[in-house]
């Protein structure tokens, strides 16, 4: 069939399931101080059509100039010279990057953790993404009382005032008959494909062995794709028992109390179990040198294992931790911690070369009067950091700017492979006829700062406080309205759209014959005579 028919098809697809864009313009409220919460869905007034004209077009398979011509929240042409009327936006990208918008694979919004709540909900955490040119992100569901539909619904309300595209992933946190049921409405009919197990986190989150390999098995037969959180749990707790005993109670016996050897043990055990029952694994924020090893030794085998390192790990050292100010050091506590200087070098390199395919935030935020509940006792202290608003700012000046990936790898670990992992793509991670008009355009040549004073996010401190590097974004455009320009937000609470996600990914092809050919080497059972007596 002729390429150019197969896009007109695949244009009208996604038309047919459009839904109607925003035209009218909402000033974001102060960060910090007050959200327009009141404004709550869409506006009225007709579609957007915008022409992004003149600039080089990245995909991650290529890069050109060319025109964007923008209808309806679909991109429906890319080519060269578009003419259009009087009635479209035109915008001048001439010497920018126009790329698909970034998708982040690991945040928490609105999560209830460690006797609070993460500072950013499914508005100000989503306005803090678009500011940052990330158009869509994958939360995490929590059971509530182990339930999955439990922890849907919940998620369901509390996402109801998002302002950009979102997906789930659910987190498995015991297991029986009711618990295996739920995933499957989960795939079937909630749109979710993936599911995270808990290594860490005795006594809340934290499954063991038995119910990793139900887990496992559950999501190869239903086409979804197994995350983990690769800490040894029952290490980490001997290692905080040891920190107090020591007298060692500040943020810097978080770190102490979980080094990077537990997370390598926990990675690899995960990745272990999950090539004993062959089904792809998925390894959530990488955060050292020994989950890296793992990977690499893993996926040089053969084995089907993505590893995602985070913003916080590629560009932060352990520092901070040890800062004398309780206020700055806390900020830093997530887990896995932050590893000491060497490991963020390591990381970056797997990135460019290929061990690591896709970069996450984990924005997982809480601010300093929920952080000093462990004043006392690093124990308490919530785990998280911020970053989903900086990711796409500082991949670009640390591993384009420095020479360590080309402009299409940098689509490729920012928005596309996402995209093709969560079985998505090409509607979101890619500018082609028929894709989600999900975009942003970065000018190489502009510098960024970043700073609580002016972020998005609630949060009154920011990890990577006084950073500045090269390349900004300077538009972002959500479902094919400009969301982001001029350093301003136009956005409207209850605007996002839930993205279902179907299973059976790339990840999964080949794997009925992996499969076959391991029952055919089993030359097995064996017929035998019974010994007489």
């Amino acid at each position: 069939m002729d390429s150019k028919i197969i896009t007109r098809i695949f244009h009208s697809i996604f038309l047919l399931s459009l839904f109607s864009s925003v035209s009218e313009s909402h000033q974001f409220c102060d960060a910090g101080i007050g959200y327009c919460e009141s404004e709550y869905g869409v506006a009225s007034g007709s579609s957007s059509k915008i022409l992004i004209k003149g600039g080089t077009v990245v995909n991650s398979h290529l890069q050109e100039v060319a025109d964007v011509y923008i209808e309806d929240g679909i991109v429906a042409a890319v080519q060269s010279n578009i003419k259009v009327g009087d009635d479209v936006t035109v915008i001048d990208a001439t010497g920018k990057y126009v790329m698909p918008g970034g998708i982040d694979p690991h945040t928490h919004l609105s999560m209830e953790f460690m006797d609070t709540q993460t500072i950013d909900d499914f508005f100000s955490g989503q306005a803090a993404a678009l500011a940052g040119g990330t158009t869509m992100h994958i939360d995490f569901v929590i059971p509530v009382n182990g339930s999955l539909l439990g922890g849907y619904e919940a998620y369901v309300e509390k996402a109801r005032k998002s302002c950009m595209d979102y997906g789930f992933h659910m987190a498995v946190t015991k297991w029986d008959d009711t618990v295996s049921k739920e995933m499957e409405i989960m795939v079937k009919d909630k749109g979710i494909n993936s599911f995270k197990f808990f290594m860490a986190y005795k006594g809340a989150l934290m499954i063991n062995d038995e119910i990793l390999l139900e887990g496992f098995k559950k999501c190869k037969s239903l086409g979804a794709v197994a995350m983990v959180h690769g800490e040894n749990g029952d290490a980490v707790f001997a290692g905080q028992k040891r920190m107090i005993e020591l007298g060692i109670t500040g943020p810097e016996g978080h770190a102490l109390s979980r080094p990077a050897v537990i997370e390598g043990e926990a990675t690899g055990r995960a990745i272990h179990l999950a090539r004993f029952v062959n089904t792809p694994l998925y390894v959530v924020h990488v955060m050292s040198i020994d989950a890296v090893e793992e990977i690499a030794r893993a996926r040089k085998s053969g084995q089907r294992v993505i590893g995602e390192p985070i913003v916080a790990g590629l560009a932060l050292d352990d520092s901070g931790l040890w800062d004398p100010d309780f206020k700055t050091a806390a900020k830093f506590v997530m887990s896995p911690p932050i590893r000491g200087p060497g490991h963020g070098k390591a990381l970056q390199a797997a990135l460019s070369t290929g061990i690591l395919q896709l970069v996450g935030t984990d924005h997982c935020p809480f601010n300093s009067t929920q952080k000093s509940l462990g004043i006392d006792d690093f124990r308490k202290i919530p785990n998280g950091v911020n970053g989903i608003e900086e990711r796409m700012h500082i991949v670009w000046d640390s591993m384009v700017v420095s020479g360590q990936i080309s402009v299409t790898d940098y689509v490729r670990l920012t928005s596309t492979e996402c995209a093709r992992i969560f079985n998505i793509y090409p509607r979101k991670g890619a500018i082609l006829v028929g894709s989600d008009a999900d975009i942003i355009i970065l000018n190489p040549n502009s510098s960024f700062e970043i700073s609580s004073s002016f972020h998005h996010s609630r949060l009154d401190t920011n990890v990577y406080e006084g950073r500045r590097g090269k390349g900004k974004v300077e538009m972002t455009i959500a479902g094919g309205r400009i969301v982001w320009e001029n350093d301003e937000l136009k956005i409207v609470p209850g605007t996002g759209k839930y993205i279902k996600m179907p299973p059976f990914s790339y990840l999964f092809d080949g794997i009925d014959k992996i499969e076959s050919e391991y029952l055919s080497s089993l030359r097995a059972p064996v017929e035998r005579f019974k010994a007489t007596s």
